[in-house]
């Protein structure tokens, strides 16, 4: 699609609909005439430059990646209006794509007749998840992975709950073992899946702890505002296919989170939460004098923690999923890209004599080290910083990224490596755009050569 055309037709259509409502007055304060703007604007742009390049394929670091066009027109289209969907008063039509843009989320993940809304990121879609689980367990515990995001541990320090960090297997998901041992205790009132950690993509047994729930009295909630999209591949024919058990069992849970903005080709910030039994909005009960007076519907402001919410969200999302739905045939084809470039870079890994694999991808993130001698962690750690910095200024640049990892978590897999330190950072590449899989080569090319540099 032509970008800077249907830019054009967004502001000729906002234009047109503006003129319907009659002419007026712009008042002087806000006059900017055109050269004062252009000189602004020139400073604007030239700043904008000191980025990476997160749409270029040899951008393999961090989850970045550029809006896709469709994604750029709806939201500008509606930033025009700037409707705000915390009331239908705000944005009746905005708040109208919402609720059809959650209704094809929560089909996504099999929810039938889900409670839910947009956010402005993962982290207050999983505040929410946790506050409302809260308000049904109080008093008890949340349970997560030592692997999963950050916001879980923190989040419960904000909402005054216990947080509980269980171990995590060779493979970074969650220990059902240890989780069973720590349900016991009769402290644990949720437990947070994730599907797709922030790491390395790792897949938490989601269809085995469901079993555990009734047992123990507790409620599943899967973060999956990384990996969630991915459940299109869920028992896909070909090497991006998953195994559907963990994905299938989402539909059986109370609730999860999801970023558009992620692999739902969005601009940041868009998260989204779900939960699976609509008498939750219960808990958000509350009354403003001066909003909720255009409609007896339920205002998305009714069942939100958050308030004023960018209407311009929702557009874009329900534009993009007009032409790429969350299915298959639609989004499916995009994560599939970015799996089999995962698949494929992990196999050119493992037959390389100067890089060698962290562990198996799950989904589009791959990790790995460089060879070194000494066989050791301190100078993996070493080898790993220099490339970062060489690969990233570099007069042809390719941009990764590290991660670190715990002695404890790396002798597990590699146990013949020596654990002179704590820890180390293993290189870590993010494959989110699809393009990548025409890249895999040459980003493994200037990987390795980075790795024999000195």
């Amino acid at each position: 699609m032509d970008l800077q055309h249907w830019l054009r037709e967004a502001t000729r259509s906002h234009q047109e609909w503006a003129a319907g409502h009659g002419p007026y007055a712009p008042h002087p304060s806000l006059a900017v005439d055109d050269e004062r703007f252009a000189e602004a604007f020139g400073e604007f742009t030239e700043r904008l430059k000191d980025n990476y390049p997160f749409f270029h394929p040899r951008y393999a670091g961090q989850m970045l990646k550029p809006p896709h066009p469709a994604a750029v027109v709806g939201y500008l289209s509606a930033m025009l209006i700037n409707p705000n969907n915390h009331a239908l008063d705000g944005g009746p039509a905005t708040a109208a794509m919402e609720r059809e843009v959650i209704e094809r989320l929560a089909g996504m993940f099999g929810l039938t007749t889900p409670l839910g809304h947009l956010t402005t990121s993962g982290t207050i879609a999983n505040l929410e998840a946790l506050y409302i689980a809260r308000e049904l367990h109080p008093g008890r515990g949340v349970a997560y992975s030592t692997e999963a995001h950050y916001t879980h541990g923190r989040m419960c320090r904000v909402l005054g709950v216990e947080g509980h960090a269980v171990p995590v297997d060779g493979r970074g998901r969650l220990d059902t073992t240890a989780l069973e041992e720590l349900l016991r205790t009769g402290r644990i009132g949720t437990v947070v899946l994730t599907a797709g950690t922030t790491g390395l993509g790792a897949i938490d047994p989601v269809d085995e702890v469901l079993g555990l729930r009734e047992r123990y009295g507790v409620r599943i909630h899967v973060d999956a505002a990384y990996g969630g999209f991915f459940t299109l591949l869920a028992g896909a024919a070909g090497e991006a296919g998953l195994d559907p058990a963990p994905w299938r069992a989402i539909a059986g849970c109370d609730s999860v989170v999801v970023d558009p903005h992620k692999h739902g080709l969005q601009p940041y910030g868009c998260g989204a939460v779900l939960f699976a039994d609509p008498g939750v909005g219960r808990f958000y009960l509350h009354d403003s004098p001066y909003t909720y007076f255009t409609s007896q519907e339920l205002h998305l402001g009714e069942i939100s923690l958050e308030c004023s919410r960018p209407g311009a969200a929702a557009a874009a999302l329900w534009l993009t999923f007009r032409l790429l739905p969350p299915t298959p045939e639609g989004l499916g084809r995009v994560l599939g890209a970015g799996r089999r470039a995962a698949l494929r870079w992990a196999a050119l890994i493992e037959s390389s004599e100067v890089l060698e694999l962290y562990q198996p991808p799950e989904l589009d993130i791959v990790g790995y080290f460089p060879v070194t001698d000494p066989y050791a962690l301190s100078a993996v750690d070493r080898a790993g910083e220099r490339m970062l910095r060489q690969g990233m200024t570099d007069d042809d640049p390719v941009f990764v990224s590290t991660l670190q990892v715990s002695a404890a978590a790396f002798t597990a897999r590699h146990p013949k490596i020596t654990a002179d330190a704590g820890g180390a950072r293993v290189l870590r590449s993010v494959l989110m755009k699809p393009e990548a899989e025409y890249a895999v080569g040459d980003l493994h090319t200037r990987v390795e050569a980075l790795a024999v540099r000195e």
